[in-house]
């Protein structure tokens, strides 16, 4: 059983998952870095120089893997100390309309970017409200404000304010100094955001370690930005 803090970050093969894999082991905890396959595991390890880091496959989409995980998980360590929900993507044209994107489309990213943190919250939370401490991330966006929702990115819109959904069950349901949060990292410079996106990977992920490694004290239930609130 490993005797420190243990931190699980899904699709941190590369990009934002992989830089929150870095911040979090440069704050001393232990990191299961996940990805779909193998390969992209050994990837993500063999990009990293230094930290208490471990790589373990992880298909969110899929039950039975994420059933297997957790279970490997409480059987090797015993714990789960923060929960980093990364794994996601972007499909379609910024801007489609209502009119032009296809629902399974929509259903495909819903599955990809929310039901798979509803996947892993669920188990995370029941063993962190077990142990009586969690920080769990779901890694959000500003396009998932319903405050300020515009048109375009229309499957990708209604999967990232799904998320935003599944934080504030996941907060209503963990218990006292167990945090839910989501992050919105901004615009940055990753596959998924391009080259001309004007935020770095660090700065991007800032946010997510700060979410993940609250004090007691610290906010549950909220929307954040480089550790300050933002709308809905």
């Amino acid at each position: 059983m490993v005797e420190k803090r243990v931190a699980v970050v899904t699709g941190a093969s590369q990009g934002l998952g992989l830089e929150t894999v870095r911040g979090l082991a440069g704050r001393g905890l232990h990191i299961v870095l996940t990805a779909r396959t193998e390969s992209a595991v050994a990837k993500g390890l063999a990009a990293l120089d230094g930290g208490d880091v471990e790589g373990r496959t992880l298909d969110v989409g899929d039950d039975d893997s994420v059933a297997a995980f957790f279970d490997w998980l409480e059987g090797s360590h015993g714990r789960i100390d923060a929960l980093v929900n990364n794994a996601g993507r972007l499909t379609g044209s910024y801007n489609e309309s209502l009119s032009e994107v296809a629902p399974a489309d929509v259903i495909a990213l819903l599955d990809n970017n929310a039901m798979s943190a509803l996947r892993t919250t669920a188990r995370a939370l029941a063993m962190m409200n077990a142990a009586g401490y969690g920080r769990i991330v779901n890694v959000s966006s500003a396009m998932g404000q319903l405050s300020d929702m515009g048109g375009g990115s229309v499957a990708y819109r209604v999967s990232k304010a799904a998320l935003n959904v599944i934080t504030r069950v996941g907060h209503a349901e963990a218990v006292k100094n167990v945090k839910v949060n989501s992050v919105c990292p901004g615009w940055v410079r990753t596959d998924m955001g391009g080259s001309s996106a004007p935020r770095t990977l660090e700065e991007g992920a800032s946010g997510i370690v700060w979410a993940a490694t609250l004090p007691a004290n610290g906010p549950s239930g909220g929307f954040f930005r480089d550790g300050k609130r933002i709308e809905w």
